[in-house]
């Protein structure tokens, strides 16, 4: 009987014989490939925490006890071991299990994550949360080397090392030398100092443990002083340390018991104490242990191969990206890139390759990213940030005050714009035309098909103040080429002129208006189509367009109704026809709620956003 079918629900590990730890990590190594094969996901960093997360099992009492897991898509193991096997056979399928944290899936699931260097400020307000209800539970917080690149993960240990706590509070430093792309920065090189220390190692394993394990060496906080004194004789400038956090490590991530020695040593500091443990990932499965960015989060693949079952067959949106920044650099030597600790998945490995010097990847600190930007545009350069949409939110406040108050000409390509899918909520592009547009001195601009962007970002890159490129995820659309009108400020284009219904559409919202507009004429309905181009500042010429021989108005575009394009466009219409003249108006965008995980065209039908849908609607307002 496998030692997998023994777990059925949290604390179950429990039962497995500290003799059969290795043989059980083999099995769930071997679950995760067959399944992540099936279904895609997020496989090398859940290879890399097989050990560790068994560790923190094995070491606290679930649900009780907390664990905060940031960014929280390394968190397959911790499903398996808390009876959510099951559920793995609709892994980031429509209505099936998560690959994020989720409270509403379990109580052993404290904290909702999906973006990075969280962790430490919510295992904060945990401990404090303890302290002032008098409960007794232990809180870890497990973050990645990456995410502490994060101005968020400092700003949490830094308070942190502030507290007086009455219990202590356990950060897992889990370094794998990776975010998605490898690290970059101070901390990156700091912490390879102290996993390189070889003198440091050595000592430790050969004399800290036996004096541990003897119990001669005097009581824990005498180890531990002793400890801190080996560490800044033979590391130095022990970062943490000075900060008022305890430090230990580093500990070998793939043995189960070393991580739980450390754990209860942890367990006995009253105060913030830092595990930094040592993970490889993609452990245990070859192709990904040699292309951990590649499977970082992956499509459905060959185990055999590690290659993708579905081969890709038309360019995404992110090659077009690619391939217009490099002929861009290539023209103009003003031009540089910038991107968080994502160049592969912006389509900026290219431009890193040929234009080293202009290349500029900060790690996941998104808010520096954008600040980092308006500086080089104020130094004379044309900064051009790729950035994933739901990314970008995290940097809100310095795109108002740093770039748009200032009118500087940064351009932000944002990417993986609208419904992306299989990852949910935290990371649906839903909600940028309606932050972006609210702000002043942004300009806003949405291609309808492949030719358009690289159009698109030509333009952005030569327009004087901040403007932001928004597109979607996936195989770019290649149709209404022979509609190629050139891009002039503020203007939509008229793409067919035909009465009766006027279907206005943003960005990749067109070619779903083409759809609807071909099933119009099927069923003896004249319509009209204009790419809107610019979500900000509107087109006003539209209105006039709309006024002339419709009956209906249908707005539509793949962003939240709140403060979107059509919210916008109703109240610019309201300002500008009289209410005798008026006609009616749908506008088609998503709720006002976030969209789970799933297959973008099955979320699409359950938002109302498909075809059907919106024809249905016209037809019922008909």
């Amino acid at each position: 009987m496998a030692l997998l079918d023994e777990i059925k629900k949290e604390n179950d590990i429990k039962k497995i014989d500290p003799s059969d730890y290795e043989k059980l990590a083999a099995e769930i190594r071997d679950f995760l490939i067959e399944h992540i094969s099936n279904t895609g996901g997020h496989l090398a960093s859940n290879l890399g925490v097989v050990e560790l997360t068994m560790a923190l099992h094995l070491s606290l009492d679930l649900p009780k006890d907390k664990i905060i897991w940031d960014v929280g898509h390394q968190s397959y193991t911790h499903k398996l071991l808390t009876g959510r096997r099951e559920g793995f056979d609709k892994l980031r399928k429509y209505g099936g299990m998560s690959g994020f944290p989720k409270r509403s899936e379990s109580e052993c699931d404290c904290f909702d994550t999906g973006h990075s260097s969280t962790s430490i400020s919510a295992g904060l307000g945990f401990v404090e949360a303890r302290e002032i209800s008098g409960e007794d539970y232990t809180v870890v917080s497990v973050i990645g080397d990456g995410s502490m690149t994060g101005g968020m993960a400092f700003e949490g240990l830094n308070n942190s090392s502030n507290r007086e706590l009455k219990k202590n509070f356990i950060i897992i430093l889990n370094d794998n030398n990776m975010s998605i792309a490898e690290n970059v920065g101070g901390m990156s090189k700091y912490l390879n100092g102290i996993r390189t220390n070889e003198n440091y190692l050595e000592l430790k394993d050969k004399v800290y443990y036996r004096l541990m394990d003897s119990g001669k060496f005097g009581t824990a906080r005498a180890l531990r002083k002793a400890k801190s004194s080996l560490k800044n004789l033979l590391v130095g400038n022990m970062l943490f340390e000075d900060m008022g956090i305890t430090y230990l490590g580093p500990v070998d991530g793939h043995d189960v018991n070393a991580v739980m020695k450390a754990l209860e040593e942890a367990k006995r500091v009253n105060s913030a104490v830092i595990v930094h443990v040592l993970t490889k990932k993609g452990k245990g499965y070859s192709p990904a242990e040699k292309h951990p960015s590649r499977f970082h989060g992956t499509d459905p693949f060959d185990i055999a191969t590690g290659m993708p079952k579905k081969v890709k067959s038309k360019p995404g949106y992110t090659d077009v990206f690619s391939t217009v920044m490099c002929k861009l650099a290539q023209d103009r030597k003003d031009v540089v890139a910038v991107t968080a600790a994502m160049p592969d998945g912006t389509g900026l490995k290219r431009f890193r390759n040929r234009f080293p010097d202009r290349f500029f990847d900060v790690g996941i600190a998104e808010a520096h990213a954008v600040t980092f930007s308006a500086g080089l545009a104020a130094g004379g350069m044309h900064p051009i940030f790729a950035v994933y949409s739901s990314f970008l939110q995290r940097a809100y406040d310095q795109l108002i005050h740093d770039v748009c108050l200032q009118n500087l000409p940064v351009t932000f390509a944002i990417d993986r714009a609208g419904l992306v899918g299989s990852d949910g909520e935290t990371h649906q592009g839903i909600f940028d035309l309606s932050f972006l547009a609210s702000m002043p001195n942004m300009h806003v601009i949405a291609p309808k098909n492949k030719w358009e962007l690289a159009d698109m970002i030509r333009y952005a890159a030569d327009f004087g103040g901040p403007m932001a490129v928004r597109y979607p995820r996936g195989e770019a659309y290649d149709g209404l080429r022979e509609y190629r009108a050139p891009i002039e400020f503020g203007k939509s284009e008229l793409i067919y002129d035909d009465g009766e219904v006027c279907l206005i559409a943003v960005g990749s919202m067109v070619k779903t208006a083409e759809e609807v507009r071909d099933r119009l004429i099927k069923e003896g309905h004249k319509a009209t189509l204009i790419n809107a181009r610019f979500v900000k500042p509107i087109d006003e010429g539209m209105i006039d367009i709309a006024q002339n021989g419709h009956k209906i108005i249908v707005t539509m575009e793949e962003n939240v109704i709140n403060g979107g394009f059509g919210e916008r466009f109703r109240l610019l219409y309201d300002e500008k026809v009289p209410e005798d003249k008026r006609i009616k108006m749908i506008n088609i965008a998503l709720p006002d709620a976030y969209v789970e995980h799933g297959d973008p065209e099955i979320l699409k039908k359950e938002c109302g956003i498909d075809m059907a849908s919106i024809f249905g609607r016209i037809i019922e307002e008909l």
